[in-house]
C-alpha cells in the first residue's frame, strides 16, 4: 500500500516575532511540522508497520521546507517529495489543493492522509478540496483507521462525545466520505 501524507511547515508555536514596520520578519522565525499533519504521518507509519508498503511525505514551499521533510523521514517515512515554489505562501486552500493534487496524481497512491487543519491559518479546507480534485471519497476528524477485508474502517469524532463509524473501500481513499456511514456510537 502506498500512502502519501501531506505535511505543511508552519511557524513554530514558540517562535519570537520580530516586527519590521508592519510586517513580521520571516527570517527570524523558526519553523516546524504542522501538528495535525504529524498525527497523519504517525497513522500512516502504523498502517505501514501492520500492512507493509511505502509512506511518502509530500510538502510544498520554499527551500526551508526540506527540513520538515527530513523530520518526516527521520520519523520513518520512506521518501519525501518537495514541490518547490517560494510563492506557495500566497495560495488559498484551493490553490494549495491543486498543487498537491498534481504531485499526488503522478504517484498513484492507495491512500492520502492530511491533517485536519494547519496551525498557521486553520482553514481546514485543503484536505477536503484535495479529495474532490482527485475524485476520491473523504472524511474528517478520523480518530482510528483499521484495514481489513479490502476495506478501511474509520472512527470519526463528532460533537458531545459521539463517534461515527465509516467504511471506505480500498484502494485509493483520501480523508474518507461521511456519506459512507455505518453507525454512530457514544464514547
Amino acid at each position: 500500500m502506498k500512502i502519501i501524507v501531506c505535511i505543511k511547515q508552519v511557524p513554530a508555536k514558540d517562535a519570537p516575532l520580530a516586527i519590521a514596520g508592519n510586517w513580521i520578519k520571516e527570517s527570524d522565525i523558526g519553523f516546524e511540522m504542522n501538528e495535525p499533519d504529524s498525527y497523519a504521518l504517525e497513522e500512516a507509519l502504523r498502517l505501514k508497520e501492520k500492512h507493509g508498503g511505502e509512506v511518502v511525505a509530500l510538502s510544498m514551499g520554499p527551500e526551508r521546507v526540506k527540513q520538515t521533510i527530513k523530520e518526516a523521514l527521520a520519523k520513518g517515512a520512506d521518501r519525501g517529495i518537495h514541490v518547490v515554489d517560494d510563492n506557495f505562501a500566497q495560495l488559498d486552500p484551493l490553490g494549495s489543493a491543486k498543487a498537491l493534487a498534481a504531485a499526488i496524481q503522478k504517484e498513484k497512491a492507495d491512500l492520502v492522509l492530511t491533517g485536519l487543519q494547519s496551525d498557521d491559518h486553520g482553514f481546514g479546507q485543503t484536505g477536503v478540496l484535495l479529495a474532490e480534485l482527485l475524485d476520491l471519497p473523504h472524511a474528517t476528524i478520523i480518530m482510528a483507521i483499521e484495514v481489513a477485508d479490502g476495506k478501511m474502517k474509520l472512527k470519526r469524532e463528532l460533537e458531545a462525545g459521539w463517534f461515527q463509524h465509516v467504511e471506505c473501500p480500498l484502494p485509493r481513499c483520501c480523508r474518507f466520505s461521511p456519506a459512507l456511514t455505518k453507525c454512530v456510537t457514544r464514547r
